[in-house]
């Protein structure tokens, strides 16, 4: 699992309102280049400090009129001209009709309290809010679920259901308002008709990894679906966008520059109050598919042409929140690299169950920094980051009430930087920001004392309520052993760190597949020299689902969220 929380099988569920309302605002002006990633500006906590009062005051829904029957044939006539509109500017054919019904808010809210209750990458995602709260992401006291469905009710605009072949519009909302939403959701049509979205976004294992060649092809599909998401959105928002533009003069390729303003639209919450209160890692996740997946689209547009952008991203998708966020790397068909976890199974077994394992990738990154140190430490350490995992243990002797406490779960995280200065301004944030998460917490000086004698690392130790915190740097590598006792994190770290330097590097690896719906993996041993070399390699790899990754889908494919379309109008002004 990556960080964003994990991937869940709602019917493209994302806001897409917000998004639209932030393509208004762009052409009249073009912005400088946007950063690397959506600034986050000051640190955050991992939750907003709003009382409940306040908060249910701001949520309180305004009365909104329904449209009628006439307006709703209206919406209807412009699915079929709207699914032209999308053909053309994605050279998808259109092999079938899209079904369409009108639907109304009670329908959708019981919609997504069923999927909450019934869906499998749900429940995965509810189990892992454990080890987000462990991590630092989200406060040990924050409750996801009810906030999530506050959340979705809020920012859902419209969406496509590839089960049913449906794409469901809104009664509540405006003819004007849906039509680049229905642009956005017909794509989805488009692209499920080309590669079954159900099979082709789920690549994650959904059992539990249970010994080390389970560990290495978790790991090695860990970001798939995330990389997927931000495809399959990325070009949904592409032909919004278009449609928007267009009858303006202008469009994405010929005015490039709006992707900017669009981007910087997206970090606002506009008439959004549960949006605005969200956790960083919420908000994160909710925009990462539309924000990055849009440029994405656009540089392999404009660099590769269409065929490349659209059927070509669906045919060879991106493996990484990386190659999201780095599309160059992308078309250069560059990897990169998953660290090792070498078998650990032996030591932590009769202690614990395990309970989750992923990879921490680039978003990933990015939102942690930002939440730890606010957008300097992630503009400076984003860029900086080059590859992590992670481990999750639970207690075997914990109770049924401790099990749903942090306290139950020991953690390990591996992360790789691309310098050694780097490396240690993480370590040294990473231990700042401990007190955010654990009470009584102080340096273990006795500890120290009794650390091994290794001329190229550098130890940490800290006494916390729930176990020792072991914070070990050794050249551009951190390791972090998190209530594991303080003789077991010392093993775990000499294993996995003398692994990365010495051993063998274990890659899964699959033939290029003209589709992209399947693979047949195996393990590859290297070194770690060619494992670089492997990272430019023309194979592709199949990643496995990052730490944040169950939250980016379940967000995204619950539908087009507001925030996403509001942004879009709003850049267009």
């Amino acid at each position: 699992m990556n960080l964003t929380p994990k991937k869940a099988q709602f019917s493209r569920c994302i806001p897409f309102l917000l998004l639209a309302l932030c393509i208004s605002a762009a052409t009249s002006a073009a912005l400088a280049a946007a950063p690397l990633l959506q600034p986050i500006s000051e640190p955050q906590s991992a939750t907003s400090t709003q009382t409940p009062a306040n908060a249910a005051a701001k949520d309180s829904p305004k009365a909104e009129s329904r449209i009628t029957p006439q307006q709703a044939q209206q919406l209807f006539a412009l699915v079929d001209q709207l699914l032209k509109f999308s053909s053309d500017e994605t050279g998808f054919p259109i092999k079938s009709e899209v079904k369409r019904q009108l639907t109304t808010r009670a329908a959708v809210e019981s919609y997504l309290n069923e999927r909450f209750n019934e869906d499998e990458d749900a429940k995965r995602m509810q189990r892992s809010e454990i080890v987000l709260k462990k991590f630092g992401l989200l406060d040990r006291d924050f409750d996801l679920k009810p906030f999530l469905l506050s959340l979705l009710k809020e920012q859902i605009e419209a969406y496509y259901d590839p089960k049913s072949k449906t794409v469901n519009l809104l009664d509540w909302v405006s003819v004007d308002e849906q039509k680049p939403v229905l642009a956005h959701e017909l794509t989805h049509a488009l692209q499920d008709q080309h590669v079954d979205l159900d099979k082709w976004s789920d690549q994650t294992p959904a059992d539990v990894s249970l010994n080390s060649n389970d560990d290495t092809i978790h790991l090695a599909k860990d970001e798939l679906d995330d990389a997927r998401e931000a495809v399959t959105e990325g070009q949904a928002t592409a032909v919004m966008m278009d449609n928007i533009l267009k009858p303006m003069g202008h469009s994405l390729l010929k005015d490039p520059e709006i992707v900017d303003v669009i981007k910087q639209q997206m970090a606002g919450s506009g008439d959004s109050p549960v949006m605005a209160r969200a956790p960083l890692l919420l908000s994160e996740s909710l925009m990462f598919p539309y924000r990055e997946g849009l440029s994405f689209e656009q540089d392999v547009w404009m660099d590769q042409g269409q065929a490349a952008a659209f059927s070509g991203a669906l045919d060879r998708p991106p493996t990484s929140t990386w190659e999201i966020i780095n599309p160059r790397e992308y078309e250069k068909r560059h990897l990169p690299v998953v660290p090792l976890l070498p078998d650990i199974h032996p030591l932590v077994d009769k202690l614990y169950r395990p309970y989750d394992i992923g990879q921490v990738g680039q978003l990933d990154v990015h939102i942690l920094t930002g939440i730890f140190g606010g957008d300097a430490s992630a503009s400076d350490l984003t860029p900086a980051w080059d590859g992590g995992i992670y481990w999750a243990g639970q207690s075997r002797s914990a109770s049924a009430a401790e099990q749903a406490s942090t306290k139950s779960i020991a953690l390990l995280y591996l992360s790789n930087w691309k310098s050694a200065p780097s490396a240690q301004s993480f370590a040294s944030l990473y231990a700042k920001q401990l007190g955010r998460q654990y009470s009584g917490l102080k340096p273990d000086i006795a500890a120290r004392r009794s650390a091994p004698t290794a001329d190229d690392s550098e130890e940490q130790v800290f006494s916390t309520d729930e176990g020792p915190v072991v914070i070990t740097t050794r050249g551009k590598m951190v390791f972090v052993a998190e209530s594991f006792d303080l003789d077991l994190a010392r093993k775990l770290t000499g294993l996995i760190l003398d692994a990365q330097g010495t051993g063998e590097m274990k890659l899964a690896r699959s033939n290029p597949l003209s589709s992209g719906r399947s693979a047949s993996l195996k393990q590859v041993s290297i070194t770690r020299s060619a494992a670089q070399r492997y990272r430019s390699s023309s194979q592709v790899a199949e990643p496995r689902e990052p730490l944040t990754g169950s939250l980016v889908r379940f967000l995204s494919e619950c539908g087009v969220m507001k925030a996403a379309v509001d942004a879009a109008f709003m850049a267009v002004r």
